[in-house]
This record gives C-alpha cells, structure tokens and sequence, in this order.
C-alpha cells in the first residue's frame, strides 16, 4: 500500500451560505491525499498502473467550480469521484478550506476534513 497527496491546490470558487459569497467568491486550498497498492506501477513504470496525480487534480478542479452552500458537500462530491472513477484507490482523505473565511475575525483559513473507504474493502 502507498500514499499520493496532492497539497496546496489553489482554487478561486463560490461556495458559502451567504448570497455575496457566490457573486465575489473566495480563495480555495484543496489538500488531497489516497491510499492505493502502487507496488505494480512500481516495477511496471506504467501510469496505467497507478493512479494519475492528473486525474486527481482535474476532479478538485471541477468538483469546486460547482457551488455549494457548505464545503462538506464539495468534499463528499470530490471523494465519491475518486473512488467511482479510479478502481485502485482505496481509501481517500480530502481538506478544503476557505482562505480568509468571512466570519467576523481575524482568521487565516477555516478547514473541513472528510475521509472515505472503498466499501469492498
């Protein structure tokens, strides 16, 4: 079993429970990390045998230009796609945090973490 993690994707989105939120949006920060057998890819030096760090990125991509009141609902439709779209991984862990959160404060990022497994496991 091996780990790829993907940290500090940036992101500008429209996710948040106030109307402003998704006519300004806000900074984004995705850390992303999947649990998944890489020892096949590690003798066969073929991306068809691991998991494509590319493919992982262009489903936070996505995943995040669709806006949602709450990041716990773009961090359930980010973890479902992985494991629906990319067999080998089984177990995929994902942070979105807003940058510079509108909450009457002074605080730099405010983070949501979600975790999923592979039901088959």
């Amino acid at each position: 079993m091996g780990t790829i993690k993907l940290k500090n994707i940036r992101v500008y989105a429209y996710h948040g429970c106030l109307v402003e939120e998704g006519k300004i949006g806000s900074d984004y920060r995705v850390d992303l990390s999947v649990k998944a057998d890489l020892s096949k890819s590690a003798q066969t030096d073929d991306l068809a045998d691991t998991v494509d760090y590319v493919h992982l990125n262009l489903i936070v991509k996505q995943e995040m230009a669709i806006r949602s009141k709450l990041l716990e609902q773009v961090a359930k439709r980010i973890l479902d796609r992985i494991l629906i779209e990319i067999p080998i991984v089984k177990l995929a862990k994902v942070e979105v945090s807003k940058i510079n959160p509108p909450i009457g404060g002074n605080v730099a990022m405010v983070t949501i973490e979600m975790l999923k497994k592979r039901k088959d496991l």
